[in-house]
């Protein structure tokens, strides 16, 4: 009886929208955190296809600074141009990520994915996620809001990172010609009310350093239950990225498909990239 007490009160809270308690708000935090640092080790071998779509537009609006303190979230709008459409097979094996680039806008193709140049992905596995709950980086989280996602009750936390204890690289510039720098950031995380997985979390970066010549990099990972081997996993299923620098500005979207058990007669097969 004071068990299903309690279970009604808090699905009154949740439903009139009321803040947890901070004991609540911190256990919350705790239970993200050990699902985050354990992500990578709980994956099993997979294989799975990224389709990476591109886009490109010219500097911001003329008077847009974000470097001048406007709000670094709501940059300035214009058209994003279509670049190009890649297709590439992801493994990862033993908590490590390798791309093969296999086509591009439909094509087959021998191009290296570690030689593109502009806008691709990286850390939707957990190398961000980690970054953001290790305790060496001293987070900060900052209890928001619920938010009804996909049929799951979310608690949305803000969070930051100070530069001074931050990990996370900023870098510029083409393959051997590169400027790079350490950079805090913040953003939102989307935690499911009963399990702490993350079912979103985003990033915008922070103070970029002089030397590293981007205005403004954001980046939104949305996470969906897939199976892989006959076991449900909570793995990306779509990114969008940003970059804004002075002359240039990219635009990544990704999608993950096809998720399946790696092994060492995996068959890589080339798909419609749908």
């Amino acid at each position: 009886m004071v068990r299903a007490l309690c279970g009604l009160l808090l699905w009154t809270s949740l439903a009139c929208g009321q803040p947890p308690s901070d004991a609540d708000a911190a256990a919350m935090i705790e239970r993200a955190r050990a699902k985050a640092l354990a992500y990578e080790h709980s994956l099993p071998d997979f294989v799975c296809t990224e389709v990476v779509r591109r886009y490109s537009q010219s500097a911001p609006t003329v008077g847009y600074n974000f470097r001048g303190g406007v709000d670094p979230a709501a940059p300035a709008k214009s058209s994003w141009i279509p670049t190009d459409k890649l297709t590439v097979i992801l493994t990862f094996f033993q908590q490590k990520e390798e791309h093969k680039l296999i086509a591009i806008d439909g094509k087959p193709t021998d191009r290296k994915y570690d030689g593109l140049t502009g806008g691709v992905g990286a850390g939707e596995f957990g190398g961000t996620l980690e970054s953001i709950f290790d305790p060496s980086s001293q987070t900060a989280f900052y209890w928001k809001s619920w938010k009804e996602v996909r049929k799951h009750r979310a608690a949305i936390y803000a969070y930051r990172v100070e530069t001074a204890h931050s990990r996370f690289v900023v870098i510029d510039g083409e393959p051997g010609k590169t400027h790079q720098g350490v950079a805090g950031f913040h953003g939102d995380l989307e935690i499911d009310n009963e399990t702490g997985e993350l079912l979103r979390f985003t990033y915008l970066v922070d103070d970029i350093p002089k030397n590293v010549k981007l205005d403004h990099t954001s980046t939104t990972v949305d996470y969906d239950f897939a199976d892989v081997g006959g076991r449900r996993y909570p793995l990306p299923a779509h990114s969008i990225s940003e970059i804004y620098s002075p002359r240039l500005s990219v635009r990544t979207e990704t999608e993950f498909h096809e998720y399946r058990k790696f092994s060492s007669d995996s068959v890589i097969k080339f798909g419609d990239g749908k």
